[in-house]
């Protein structure tokens, strides 16, 4: 099978839009990680991504009846552009379907190209089911994302790039959705050279293809991560797992804070900013190097976009350094009497401090959340709490909690005084206009909210803290309110970093 892709890739049509794209050696992160690394800059496409390629390589084999009848696609951002600007300079009619958490700035980039949108659903899954009825309807050519052998093989002309450019690399690090991407390449390099290792690239809260091979069958995951968008599919394409199952040899999986890692690194070596799917290629190449002790090899990895809103560039430059491993979160007890709080600040001595929080517990204790810096990964933060432990200083480390990093670190006001009855939980809901009113508005009506915190990170879903006072009569009641409506949600009552800064 990847034998026939190699001449629809050299027969593909991608370069009346695409351009050429550079190879950039990533000096620092080389010298850094002791291998050769190099970047694919997808992200100087025309619309910052690399589905350009697969979407003009469909669209322009299109035949007059389909031309005139024009184009339909669903998609929440990179793939939307790609369409349009295709169907832009084909002179054909395109609809692009996207949900109504698509940012602002990516849909009027798609009606600046002169494309119909319609917002509908609040995920790519309800967009599509509704981009697929229209195209029945109306008679329209929809042009998929990723699961269609022209938009693969225009995916693949990055690998014939790569490869009548730059010697041959070791290995090539590729960033995995659906798979559209990774099945181009990996269809391209294994017919020619075999040898060539290709790695494919997952967040690890939406591992389709990583789920799909291990099961050896497509998986349809139940939820799926939003911090790396662009990547955010339930479920692998047909045509792509088939050939991942015959051309791909490992999938990783990289967590939100390595991907934002990832994402400095990018910007260090080359002053340019990848959205977090376009950083995931970096993201595994380093986790590979460091779990094979890898040394002297020509790595080359795919930088697939650069559409980011500028909003969340917060949350990533706050999470880089966590996901380097080179910040520690920790929250530490100590004695709540005069001359305690400067004993504990002389046991950090001269390490750098990224954050420091404290708040008043009782009359006789004080708990404190510390950021503390780090140059020696693992080894120094575990060295930091034994030595405060052997000063008799009780620590927990909130460096991989997730509730203390999106909210607690952000909150004050202290413990609550209330009788007990407050439960915690933590919620995403759609991020649109009037969402936060509307989820307020389903959540306050029945229950008391004791304790609530909001932070908008700029991505396709807002992130909510809340407390609420309900007797254990009625949690279970409450539990199939939530359940039903249909919010993902986590209780957190027990999580040490509510107990130590925010509980009763």
């Amino acid at each position: 099978m990847p034998k026939r892709y190699l001449e629809k890739i050299l027969k593909a049509r991608v370069y009346d839009v695409a351009i050429e794209t550079p190879m950039d050696r990533m000096p620092r992160l080389s010298a850094r990680m002791t291998n050769d690394i190099w970047l694919k800059r997808e992200d100087l496409q025309p619309v910052f991504s690399f589905k350009l390629r697969g979407a003009y390589n469909k669209i322009a084999q299109l035949n007059d009846e389909q031309r005139r009848r024009g184009v339909i696609a669903a998609s929440a951002g990179n793939h939307a552009q790609g369409v349009a600007l295709s169907a832009q300079r084909l002179g054909i009619k395109a609809t692009i379907v996207m949900p109504k958490t698509t940012p602002g700035i990516k849909v009027d980039a798609v009606q600046a190209r002169g494309s119909k949108v319609i917002l509908h659903g609040d995920t790519y899954d309800e967009a599509c089911d509704h981009a697929l009825t229209l195209a029945d309807e109306k008679a329209l050519c929809f042009i998929h994302a990723y699961d269609d052998p022209e938009v693969i093989a225009g995916q693949g002309t990055i690998a014939a790039e790569i490869l009548n450019r730059q010697p041959q690399p070791d290995i090539i690090f590729v960033p995995v959705g659906g798979g559209g991407l990774i099945a181009g390449v990996a269809a391209y390099c294994k017919t020619l050279y075999p040898d060539i290792k290709i790695i494919g690239i997952e967040p690890d809260d939406a591992p389709c293809m990583y789920e799909a091979l291990k099961n050896k069958r497509r998986i349809t995951l139940k939820q799926v991560g939003i911090f790396a968008d662009g990547v955010a599919v339930r479920q692998a394409g047909k045509e792509p797992y088939r050939i991942a199952r015959q051309c791909v040899d490992e999938i990783i999986l990289v967590s939100p804070d390595e991907i934002c890692a990832a994402i400095k690194d990018i910007f260090d070596d080359t002053r340019s900013i990848a959205e977090p799917a376009g950083a995931l290629a970096i993201a595994g190449a380093k986790k590979y190097i460091g779990q094979k002790n890898l040394k002297n090899k020509r790595l080359v990895t795919i930088c697939s976009g650069a559409n980011i809103n500028f909003d969340r560039l917060r949350h990533v430059a706050e999470r880089a350094e966590v996901g380097e491993r080179r910040e520690a979160l920790l929250a530490v007890t100590i004695p709540e009497k005069p001359g305690s709080f400067l004993k504990f600040c002389r046991i950090l001595g001269k390490r750098s401090i990224t954050e420091f929080n404290y708040r008043l517990a009782d009359s006789k204790q004080a708990h404190i959340f510390v950021g503390v810096e780090l140059s020696g990964g693992e080894q120094q933060k575990n060295d930091l709490i034994h030595q405060l432990e052997d000063k008799k200083y009780p620590v927990t480390d909130m460096t991989d909690n997730e509730m203390a990093k999106l909210h607690v670190r952000y909150m004050v006001g202290g413990h609550s005084d209330s009788d007990g009855s407050e439960i915690l939980y933590r919620f995403e809901f759609p991020e649109r206009p009037g969402a936060l009113l509307q989820f307020l508005s389903c959540i306050g009506q029945r229950w008391n909210i004791s304790l609530f915190h909001y932070r908008n990170h700029g991505a396709a879903y807002g992130r909510v803290l809340v407390g609420i006072q309900v007797a254990d009569t009625d949690k279970k009641r409450l539990d199939g309110y939530f359940d039903s409506l249909g919010y993902k949600y986590w209780e957190e009552t027990d999580n040490p970093a509510y107990n130590l800064f925010l509980g009763s």
